[in-house]
């Protein structure tokens, strides 16, 4: 096992640029734990997908539940037992909510997520992935999930948009900020590997990772 002081790492970033897939490895290289969502239980997240409008509180309220109990988990379990690495923080349920639903349906969203989540966990070390819209929809393509073919590309340019907006003001944890747009976490190489010893030498702050692929 690599040694570190992270104890529980998140890695976030818009949907398609691969950070369940660095969450995984991440795990694997530090002989931690994967914190994984599980999009693929959410039964109406295809229809969200179809008609946004129909289905998008029903949607979010699934995740918000579903995200609370996991950290719920994190809170209750050893934090020194072994590294946890997550692909999702608490905050980003808003954040999706604020895009998707209607005034009174977010008041609504608001009074539930207040009663339910209770005092954040606080990561040792955030990674925001970044990369364009058309590299996103190149990958959601490619991983062949057949509901997300009807993803609109405007409201994935606006989840993108959304996650640089709160990212610009975050100041929870130490912070990396990693160009991913040329970089394919699904295979073994250099690449990860630079990532993954430039992440370990951060001990605080704000970092700017940009790391070519060979």
């Amino acid at each position: 096992m690599a040694e570190t002081n992270f104890r529980y790492i998140v890695v976030e970033g818009p949907i398609g640029v691969g950070k369940t897939t660095l969450a995984k490895r991440l795990a694997a290289s530090l002989g931690g734990e994967a914190l994984l969502e599980g999009p693929e239980e959410n039964p109406f997240l295809p229809r969200f997908y179809e008609d946004p409008g129909m289905t998008a509180l029903a949607t979010q309220l699934f995740f918000l539940l579903q995200r609370v109990r996991q950290i719920e988990g994190l809170r209750q379990a050893d934090m020194f037992a072994a590294v946890r690495v997550g692909d999702f923080m608490i905050e980003k349920d808003r954040l999706f909510a604020e895009l998707t639903l209607g005034p009174d349906e977010f008041a609504l969203y608001r009074q539930v997520h207040e009663r339910i989540t209770g005092e954040a966990v606080i990561p040792d070390l955030v990674i925001y992935l970044q990369a364009p819209v058309d590299v996103l929809l190149g990958r959601i393509a490619a991983r062949g999930v057949p509901y997300e073919d009807s993803m609109d590309p405007r409201y994935l340019d606006r989840v993108a948009s959304a996650y640089t907006r709160f990212f610009h003001h975050y100041e929870g944890a130490p912070l990396a900020i990693v160009n991913a747009a040329e970089i394919d976490f699904t295979r073994d190489g250099a690449d990860y590997d630079l990532l993954f010893d430039k992440l370990r030498s951060i001990s605080g702050g704000r970092h700017y990772l940009n790391p070519q692929p060979l």
